[in-house]
C-alpha cells in the first residue's frame, strides 16, 4: 500500500528526530546509489551533536563515507576532532559535499575514487593516507552492495562473486594494508547487519557476507587483542541510505522499515554515535569482538 502524502512523521522534541515513517516510491538503477537523488534526503547530521574531543587529532579511514552511514560517521568523527580519508566508488558529487562539511568543521579530508574489490587499490588507499597524515588510528569498513532475488536459484555466479568481492574481500584487504600502521589504542570497526543474525529471505548472498563480517570481527579481535588493537562491528537494522532505493523495488521502498518495532527506518545520523563510541580508545577501551545492534528494537540472538 502506497503512503499518503504529505508523509506522516514521528513527533519529537528536536528537528533532527522528526522522522518519516514512510517514503515516496522511488528506485535508482545503479548501486550503491546517489544520496542526491533520494526523496527525502537522508539525515546525516544531528545539529545538536557536540563533539568533546574523543578523536582529537586522530586519522580515520571510512570506506563508503560519501553517503549513508559512512557519511554520518565521517561527520561525527570530524566533530570529535578526527581527520578523514574517504574511499568511494563513483559518487563524486555526494563525496564532495561530505568533504566540504568536514572542512567546515575544521578538519582535513581526502577523497579517493577507487574500486576496493582489488587488493592493490586498498593498498593505495592506505599509502595515500600515510603520505598525507602519517598515521591510521581508526579503520571503518562500511561499503556494501545488495541484490534482491526471490529464490537462491536466481542468484547467478556473477552476482555471487560480485557481492562477496565487494562486501567482504575488501574488509580483509583494507585491514591487511592498514594494520602495519596501526598502534595500540587503534580501532577497527566493521559494518555488519541485522541480516547476519535474523536473515533476509530475499538477500541470501548479502546476508551471508554480513555473517562473514561478524565472524571476521570476532576472530580478528582475538588475534589483535595482545597488540592493543580493538575490533568491533555495528549491526544496523533498516536505515534510509542510497542502497535502499538502488536495490529494492519502488513499492518496497514505500514501506521500508515500517515492520520494525519502532515502525520506521533509522536515519544515518542515528548510527553515528555507535561508531564514535567504538572508535574512542577511552570510551570503549574494554570492548572488542562485539557487535552493537542499532536496529529499532528488533530482537536478535548474538
Amino acid at each position: 500500500m502506497k503512503p499518503q502524502h504529505p508523509l506522516p512523521y514521528v513527533g519529537s522534541t528536536t528537528v533532527c528526530e522528526d522522522q518519516p515513517i514512510a517514503f515516496p516510491p522511488q528506485h535508482q538503477s545503479h548501486q550503491p546509489g546517489l544520496e542526491s537523488l533520494m526523496s527525502p534526503r537522508p539525515i546525516s547530521e544531528d545539529p545538536a551533536y557536540r563533539g568533546s574531543g574523543k578523536l582529537e587529532n586522530r586519522v580515520a579511514i571510512v570506506t563508503g563515507g560519501d553517503s549513508g552511514i559512512g557519511k554520518a560517521t565521517a561527520i561525527a568523527f570530524a566533530k570529535e576532532g578526527a581527520d578523514l580519508v574517504i574511499p568511494y566508488l563513483y559518487e563524486t558529487s555526494d563525496a564532495e559535499l561530505v568533504k566540504q562539511r568536514i572542512e567546515q568543521l575544521g578538519r582535513r579530508c581526502i577523497l579517493i575514487k577507487i574500486d576496493l574489490r582489488y587488493k592493490q587499490n586498498c593498498e593505495r588507499v592506505v599509502q595515500e593516507t600515510i603520505s598525507c597524515f602519517g598515521r591510521i588510528d581508526v579503520l571503518v569498513n562500511n561499503h556494501a552492495v545488495q541484490y534482491v532475488q526471490h529464490n537462491i536459484l536466481d542468484i547467478t555466479e556473477e552476482q555471487l562473486h560480485h557481492t562477496f568481492q565487494t562486501n567482504i574481500f575488501p574488509f580483509f584487504f583494507m585491514i591487511q594494508a592498514a594494520l602495519p600502521h596501526m598502534k595500540p589504542g587503534a580501532s577497527i570497526i566493521n559494518t555488519a547487519s541485522i541480516t547476519a543474525y535474523a536473515g533476509f529471505k530475499e538477500l541470501i548472498d548479502y546476508s551471508s557476507t554480513k555473517g562473514a563480517i561478524v565472524s571476521l570481527t570476532r576472530s580478528l579481535a582475538l588475534s589483535l587483542v595482545e597488540q592493543g588493537i580493538r575490533v568491533n562491528s555495528v549491526s544496523p537494522g533498516p536505515v534510509w541510505t542510497p542502497l535502499i532505493p538502488s536495490s529494492f523495488a519502488a513499492e518496497d521502498v514505500a514501506v521500508f522499515g515500517t515492520d520494525s518495532p519502532m515502525k520506521r527506518a533509522a536515519q544515518p545520523y542515528e548510527l553515528a554515535p555507535a561508531y564514535v563510541y567504538l572508535a574512542s580508545h577511552i570510551d570503549s577501551a574494554y570492548v572488542t569482538g562485539q557487535s552493537i545492534h542499532v536496529n529499532g528494537g528488533q530482537m536478535v540472538t548474538t
